[in-house]
Order: C-alpha cells, then structure tokens, then sequence
C-alpha cells in the first residue's frame, strides 16, 4: 500500500465509497451522519496510512493554533523574555507563536499587526509607540487581543491589557539616587510617542512636585545602546551627578560613552536604567535598576489569550510593579 505522503483525502474517498467532503467532515470531527461511515472512513485511512496535513487540518476548522506577538524591537532583551514566556506556555496548549518585529517603526506596525493576525488565531500585541487613533482604527479586526503596555481609551473597544507601572519604577530610581544626596539628574529618555516613555514622564513629574531641590535635565535619546552611547556627551555637559536612563540598553551605552569621555561610573556620575535585562547584572559597573519580571508577563499573556481563543472570561487587568534592584551603578555624588 503506498506511504501516506502519496495518498490523498480522495484515495480514501474512494476506498470507502463516500465523497471526499464525508471524509475531510469525519476527519475533522464535524461528521453529523450514522457511526458506521463515519468508522469505515476511519478503516479506510487506517488501511491507506492516511493522516491529513495539518496545514489542510487548518484550514477546513478556521484554526491555524498559531498565535501572533508583534514587538518593536525583537533585539531588545525585555521582549526575548516575553516572548520565550509567552512561547513555552502557549506550546503546552498546543500553539506556536508567530513573531513579527516592526524594527522601531511606529507607522509600519498597523499594516504588520493586521497581515500577521490573517495568518493566526488570535494577537498579543506589543506596540508602545503606535499612535492612538491607529490602534483604535485596528483593534476591532485584530481580535482576540492581547494589549502588553497599552490600554484602549475609556469605552473604545475591549481587550485584556498587561502593563508596567514604568511612573512608580522610575519615582523609586529617582528615590535612590535622591537618598544619596544627588540633587541634579538627567533623565535620558526614550522614543518621544512612547506610551512607557510617557508614564516614566509623570513619575519625574510626581517626583520632582515632591522635591523642590531637585533639577530634572531631559536628554533626547531612544531605546538602544548606541542612543545611550549617543547621548553621553549631552549628558556630561548638563553636569548632572546622576542619569536616570529610559531603559537598560540605553543605560548601558551611556556607560560605554562615559568611559569613552574618560567619566568614571559611579565615581564621577551615577548610572540607572529600567528592565533588569540579564545582561545588568554583568557589565561594569553592575546596573542597579527596576526589575521586571518579563518572562512572567508572557506566562500571563498567554492566560489571557488562551481564555479569550475558548470564549472565556480573560479575567482583570494587570499591571506589574518593578523592583528597586540596587547594584554597583549608583553611588553618592562626589563631594
């Protein structure tokens, strides 16, 4: 009898005398007719060596049991950890993710969201700097969704939405450093429509209504290394004795460009980022930070979109909070 490679959904058609739709409906498991066609198509697939592709499988059921996870910058250690979260949950229910990586481009993710949902069942969806009547004009055809760092306007649609509370993460970093007597900081901030970059704003914001003495320099920058790197001569220029950076990466080529200007971290300024990347905890200095469980975020990602793919209830919102992670980084100002 020839492999099951060779034969097709009509060899086995023939061999038990029904018609190839009777066939893909059993094999589906949306046969409605008597037991007995539906056991001698079985028997005829048994004796043929017949299974269907699964491509085809997914097709006749509208499933594809893939899911997507759309993200700015894949090279961004926090969304390896999500995904790799994200991922290894989602395998065990028997789903695969999809991944599709806007490289930091806010006005192609709308167009890339929308192809890649046609390819899957459902979408988590990480996009900080999409503008927000863009989100609003794809949400209803991306469902179900998944919203990671967002979250609709009041009354505009509805999708479960996991956030980091970057406002109290970035107050905490400012704490520390305040505590140890710096009273001139930079913050180093990220890409300018960022929503994380917005919230990490109103904590400065409640930080600085808190202080009086204390002066807040804003230094344009991004969210990788190289505008960390970028952004070290701007910073050393303000004569803050403390950066606080948008993110690890960031932080991390702001030391490397202090070095290169021949600063001394922390002796000559003080250095945060936000994150806790896996990387942090190994430069030099140690990056003392807020640490967020991104891996965990994933977990809870898949939970919302596994419930939402069996029309179940997804449950609350949830927003993580961060925490102060003190390394070598951050020292008292130089007197």
């Amino acid at each position: 009898m020839a492999g099951r490679e060779s034969v097709t959904i009509a060899d086995v058609a023939r061999y038990a005398g029904v018609s190839p739709a009777t066939v893909s409906r059993v094999m589906n498991g949306r046969f409605a007719g008597e037991e007995q066609i539906a056991e001698r198509v079985r028997d005829a697939a048994r004796e043929l060596s017949y299974a269907p592709s699964p491509l085809a499988r997914s097709l006749a059921l509208g499933r594809t049991h893939a899911i997507a996870f759309v993200v700015p910058d894949l090279a961004n250690p926090a969304f390896q950890s999500v995904l790799a979260g994200l991922s290894k949950t989602a395998a065990r229910d028997g789903y695969r993710v999809l991944i599709a990586d806007s490289g930091e481009s806010p006005s192609e993710e709308p167009l890339l969201a929308a192809e890649i949902r046609r390819r899957t069942d459902a979408i988590v969806l990480c996009a900080p700097r999409m503008p927000e009547d863009e989100l609003i004009a794809i949400v209803d055809r991306l469902q179900p969704l998944v919203l990671i760092n967002r979250r609709l306007p009041e009354g505009i649609g509805s999708a479960p939405s996991l956030a980091i509370d970057y406002r109290t993460g970035i107050h905490a970093l400012a704490s520390h450093l305040y505590g140890l007597g710096h009273r001139h900081l930079a913050y180093v901030h990220g890409p300018e429509r960022s929503a994380s970059n917005a919230e990490r704003e109103r904590g400065l914001e409640d930080f600085t209504r808190e202080h009086s003495d204390v002066r807040i320099d804003r230094i344009p920058a991004g969210a990788g290394s190289d505008d960390g790197r970028a952004a070290a001569p701007r910073v050393k220029s303000s004569g803050a004795t403390g950066a606080l950076a948008f993110n690890d990466l960031v932080a991390i080529g702001l030391i490397g460009g202090f070095r290169e200007l021949g600063l001394r971290v922390p002796d000559d300024i003080s250095v945060t980022g936000f994150d806790d990347i896996p990387l942090a905890q190994y430069v030099d200095p140690a990056l003392t930070t807020a640490s967020v469980s991104h891996g965990e975020l994933g977990v809870v990602a898949w939970n919302r979109m596994h419930a939402l793919i069996r029309g179940e209830e997804p449950g609350h919102d949830v927003v993580f909070r961060p925490r102060l992670e003190v390394r070598a980084s951050a020292a008292a100002p130089r007197a």
